[in-house]
């Protein structure tokens, strides 16, 4: 929400697991801020997270105006980084945000 309020706080946000709702509650969603979010913004999210959906996310991801992008985790929950995670999963989600990243130096 900081980022919303300061654009120029940083030049990019990785978000791990944002929690768009509570588990169960759809209908509380937390994302009043994202139509005033102008800072670039890189979701990784799994696609068994109780806190949202990925269709969920992906329809909340629309109503941010700035440059963002969804990694998506497939068979994780909220926690991403499970013990049966793939060891290779952190340096896979570093990469997605460093291309994310670079796609927008490209555009300038």
């Amino acid at each position: 929400m900081l980022a919303s309020e300061d654009p120029q706080l940083v030049d990019g946000l990785l978000l791990l697991s944002y929690p768009l709702h509570p588990p169960r509650k759809p209908n509380e969603l937390r994302t009043g801020h994202f139509p005033k979010l102008a800072t670039p913004t890189f979701f990784v999210h799994g696609t068994r997270d109780l806190f949202g959906t990925t269709a969920e996310m992906k329809s909340a991801l629309e109503l941010i105006p700035a440059s963002h992008a969804l990694f998506e985790v497939h068979g994780a929950g909220h926690e991403i980084l499970s013990k049966r995670a793939s060891s290779e999963l952190p340096a896979q989600i570093v990469h997605g945000f460093k291309m994310f990243l670079k796609t927008l130096t490209q555009k300038d």
